[in-house]
């Protein structure tokens, strides 16, 4: 008898803190930000920031690499690629366009702690998109980084913390995020 009362008083404090974490504001988990990512070299590298720039609206920024592979014909120094981070609402309204380019479905390898990443082959596939002489077929990486409320204590420079485990946004919340608020589907 006392082990069945002891075992219900556990029970109902396990529930305690379940409710009390789904309520938790500073648990919910949002969308930080949206990079967008061409790589190329030269003239590539001049038509992936035009792409960028089109689809943005936004000033580019370009990536230079650090290291020498003479296979390639890289060296330090030479810009390789160039990127785009979004944040706001446009980041939203753009991220659904980029999920109609690959049909509203991501596969479950490309979704890792605090973050998804999916690529798009030809920017032909984004919805309402036309294709540009000048810019020729060029695809684009998509990265999607989550974070919850209180990740400020890791960026600032006085007084900067630690951010524990449980702090982190697990694969299993961004799916649950990613099939209820923007209905995608993930195989």
């Amino acid at each position: 008898m006392a082990k069945k009362q002891t075992e219900k008083k556990s029970e109902q404090k396990v529930e305690k803190k379940k409710s009390k974490l789904e309520k938790n504001p500073m648990r919910e988990i949002e969308i930080e930000k949206v990079v967008l990512n061409c790589g190329g070299v030269a003239e590539k590298l001049d038509k992936s920031a035009k792409l960028l720039n089109i689809l943005t609206g936004r000033t580019i920024r370009q990536v230079e690499s650090t290291k020498r592979i003479p296979t390639f014909g890289v060296r330090p120094g030479l810009k390789t690629g160039c990127m785009v981070t979004l944040r706001g609402e446009e980041k939203i309204t753009l991220l659904k366009r980029f999920l109609g380019a690959v049909s509203n479905k991501i596969r479950k390898k490309a979704i890792k702690e605090n973050h998804f990443s999916f690529g798009i082959k030809e920017y032909l596939e984004i919805p309402d998109m036309e294709y540009q002489r000048d810019i020729g077929l060029i695809g684009l990486d998509v990265t999607v980084v989550f974070a919850r409320k209180g990740r400020r204590v890791i960026m600032k420079k006085i007084k900067q913390g630690r951010l524990p485990k449980k702090q982190h946004v697990t694969p299993k919340e961004i799916i649950d995020y990613l099939t209820n608020k923007l209905g995608v589907t993930v195989e």
